[in-house]
């Protein structure tokens, strides 16, 4: 199984949305590197959802429900159905993340601007014990 974080702004989708709507197109990703991302993602995999802006936090997880396609309005960017599983209560603020000191090599904490990435498998297992009832 593999791991990924999606980054949303919550005043354009939020993870009341997501749990509403119960499954969604994650669409919108352009970068290459995001979009990248995006194309590795199976079946099956977890993602945890990020609320950019003023929140900055993990405050969601869900599983990829579909094979990744490319995005019919975009030529350049690739979409991937999610399903919303959880949320994270409480929310994993960025700064807490940050101030773990075990992620610096991570994406999130490099690029802060990169919309999706792979999960690295330390901060699978430091959520895991936030956690531990979630089906990580």
């Amino acid at each position: 199984m593999g791991y990924f974080l999606a980054k949303t702004d919550p005043a354009a989708y939020s993870i009341e949305d997501f749990e509403r709507e119960g499954v969604t197109i994650w669409d919108g990703v352009r970068n290459p590197q995001a979009v990248r991302a995006v194309r590795q993602m199976r079946p099956g995999d977890r993602v945890f959802i990020y609320h950019s802006g003023g929140e900055s936090a993990v405050v969601g997880l869900a599983e990829v429900a579909g094979e990744p396609r490319p995005d019919p309005r975009d030529a350049k960017s690739w979409v991937v159905d999610l399903r919303f599983l959880a949320r994270l209560e409480p929310p994993t603020p960025l700064a807490e993340i940050k101030a773990s000191g075990r992620f610096a090599d991570w994406e999130l904490v490099r690029q802060p601007r990169l919309s999706t990435m792979p999960a690295p498998e330390a901060f699978v297992a430091w959520m895991r014990r936030r956690y531990p009832k979630l089906s990580l």
